[in-house]
């Protein structure tokens, strides 16, 4: 099921457009993660609601947490005594904010059975596996502002709600800690500074007033990657290792292998199935760019014999789809024809990886009609005509159609 809004990668706002601030957003969700102290919620929620400069109040409230966290959550903040959420919202007047039971999540294992604590590798892949696909589905979309907090739960559990945030934020979406004063700080019976006077007994033993408690949110900076990771990965269903391993592949200088045995090429790490007539344009691109050779227009001498030839090694010449290239190309490749070609092979690679990943591997073109000419703008080492193992990840669920307007011959 798709989320909401225009596309996974388009989970802020349309190429080029200035994101609104956080707390402009119609949907603005907290995430929090928190293992036996639930006050980090109420404590988080008064820094960006109360004091934060903006205010950024959420419309909604989603807790990650293991199964006794859960139940410490219940019945600390949602019962009706002490009903500590409904409280700070009374003391602060602030507006309705969905949190209930259905928005408290348990953490399970590999077995689907709710997790009592994190203490084995397989717990923590779990984890991280859940986090990741939560922070990946709010921030699919475009309406939503997601802000992360790191205050509570595990170390592990902070780094992968951070990571996950640095995977696939966008710019309206925010991370943070909360900083509590002393002796405040992991008290069991403090949840926020209240507007009056409230006398508890510290971890100390100590009496001290709620009304004199610090709060302070401190915003975490972080690096998102958003952008360089490929589409498949943007619509879900990746592990947290996949995510990472995508990233940092596309960190890497680009790199090319063209598989015509199998129609298929490889960039930016992932293997992209491509049908015979876009990937015999392709490869004469590739192959002027691996022997270092400049760009070129539709007017090239030989430019249709050459795709022809490209196109008959892939589909044979006594086929009915090149018979009928053939007969296009008759009188030599037209800048129409030309136009759709790159127009639809450029389309193929940007709907597999998304257009920042795709932008090394495009066609690109260069000068003013009818003077243009185009070319595929990678260094010569960087591309190989090669077999390609599918060893980063899945081929896609099924081979382009080559009747496809968007993947078949060009008319």
């Amino acid at each position: 099921m798709a989320e909401p809004g225009t596309g996974a990668r388009d989970g802020a706002h349309s190429e080029g457009r200035r994101p609104s601030p956080p707390h402009h957003y119609p949907r603005r969700v907290l995430l929090a993660v928190a293992g036996l102290s639930p006050q980090i919620l109420t404590e988080t929620l008064y820094a960006l609601a109360v004091v934060g400069e903006p205010a950024f109040v959420p419309t909604e409230i989603q807790l990650l947490t293991t199964a006794e966290g859960a139940e410490r959550a219940r019945l600390s903040l949602l019962s009706d005594d002490p009903g500590w959420f409904a409280r700070l919202r009374a003391d602060y007047a602030l507006p309705p904010i969905t949190f209930g039971p259905e928005q408290i999540v348990i953490l399970r294992d590999a077995h689907g059975q709710p997790l009592a604590d994190i203490r084995e590798l397989a717990d923590n892949a779990c984890v991280a596996d859940r986090l990741v696909e939560t922070v990946r589905a709010l921030t699919a979309d475009p309406d939503c502002a997601l802000h992360v907090s790191l205050a509570g739960g595990r170390k592990t559990m902070g780094y992968y709600a951070g990571y996950a945030l640095s995977l696939f934020g966008r710019p309206q979406d925010r991370l943070s800690h909360v900083l509590v004063s002393a002796p405040f700080e992991q008290s069991w019976n403090f949840f926020y500074p209240t507007p009056y006077s409230r006398v508890i007994e510290t971890n100390d033993k100590r009496l001290a007033d709620t009304r004199d408690a610090r709060v302070t949110l401190a915003e975490v900076p972080f690096v998102r990657l958003r952008d360089g990771l490929p589409e498949r990965l943007l619509q879900g269903g990746a592990t947290f290792g996949a995510t990472i391993a995508a990233a940092q592949r596309a960190l890497q200088p680009p790199a090319l292998v063209i598989d015509l045995a199998h129609q298929r090429v490889q960039a930016g790490g992932e293997v992209i199935p491509l049908a015979a007539a876009p990937l015999a344009f392709y490869s004469l691109f590739a192959r002027r760019a691996q022997a270092g050779e400049p760009a070129l227009s539709w007017r090239e001498p030989g430019l249709a014999a050459a795709y022809l030839a490209e196109y008959a090694a892939l589909v044979g010449d006594a086929s009915g789809d090149y018979e009928r290239a053939e007969t296009a190309l008759a009188e030599g490749m037209s800048d129409e024809y030309f136009d759709q070609a790159k127009a639809r092979t450029n389309r193929a690679l940007r709907d597999a990886l998304g257009a920042p990943l795709a932008a090394p591997y495009l066609i690109q073109t260069q000068g003013r009609r009818p003077h243009s000419q185009s070319s595929l703008r990678l260094e010569p080492e960087a591309v190989r005509f090669a077999s390609i193992a599918p060893a980063h990840g899945k081929l896609a669920d099924a081979a382009p159609d080559p009747d496809d307007p968007d993947t078949g011959t060009p008319s």
